[in-house]
């Protein structure tokens, strides 16, 4: 058990953190969480927690060629593990309130282009590429806005390219928002064909991409033209809005 102080935020994560893995009582969570994290247990520390170290930490799992084996390898639930990490990460609301998915078929947004944005918190634009916890899917048009998937990036620690576990699981999106992203990751998002926006002050993602949408409606900028299919005869080329950096 750790000397340390812990914070009632803290506290309060890893009580239901345990809750949420199978016959794992407080002190047992604490214990593997020092495994990883030593004796201070903080809100900051907890946000770099893995999947992946949590799992080792519990010492009856260990991973060979990208799969969990084990004597409880079978029995231990890999959702119970995602859920936890979540938790302790504090995303406590998102996960007894989901998101707000809509129901989405392909062709029922014409004119429509699918975008990624990084994120941690709600729909916040708040993740660098590399580490966020997920990414929040929409279809934009320039008169609708439809958040339709949630896809967590949990398993990209266990990737032995976790880059490319990240471009792939995004790789239809030909639009990704990022507070920021790195040299190499860039260049890999860029070779699948997805622009990357770098908004490094992040923010409330829909108002951010409601501004999209006015750039959609009225003066798409060259890059966005392209994406979106519309002839270079009917784009304003007077367009200033910033572009990525």
């Amino acid at each position: 058990m750790t000397n340390q102080p812990i914070s009632e935020e803290v506290a309060f994560r890893i009580a239901l953190a345990a809750r949420a893995l199978p016959d794992t009582s407080v002190g047992d969570l604490i214990e593997a969480l020092q495994t990883n994290l030593g004796d201070e247990l903080t809100e900051e520390s907890l946000a770099n927690l893995t999947v992946t170290q949590l799992k080792r930490s519990f010492g009856n799992i260990y991973e060979v060629d990208g799969e969990w084996e084990g004597e409880d390898a079978d029995n231990q639930d890999i959702e119970a593990f995602k859920e936890a990490v979540r938790i302790l990460w504090g995303e406590i609301e998102e996960c007894e309130n989901p998101l707000p998915i809509e129901p989405y078929q392909d062709g029922d947004m014409p004119n429509s282009l699918r975008i990624a944005v990084a994120s941690n918190t709600a729909e916040k634009l708040d993740g660098h590429f590399g580490s966020c916890h997920r990414y929040l899917v929409y279809q934009l048009s320039a008169d609708a806005l439809k958040l339709i998937e949630v896809r967590s990036a949990l398993e990209a620690e266990e990737s032995g390219d976790k880059n490319q576990f990240r471009v792939n699981l995004i790789r239809d999106c030909p639009l990704l928002y990022v507070v920021s992203i790195g040299g190499p990751a860039a260049a890999k998002v860029i070779q699948a064909n997805i622009y990357p926006m770098k908004i490094e002050a992040g923010g409330d993602i829909r108002d951010i991409l409601a501004d999209l949408q006015q750039a959609i409606a009225t003066s798409p900028p060259p890059w966005l033209a392209k994406i979106l299919g519309v002839g270079a005869d009917k784009r304003v080329k007077n367009y200033t809005a910033s572009t990525p950096s």
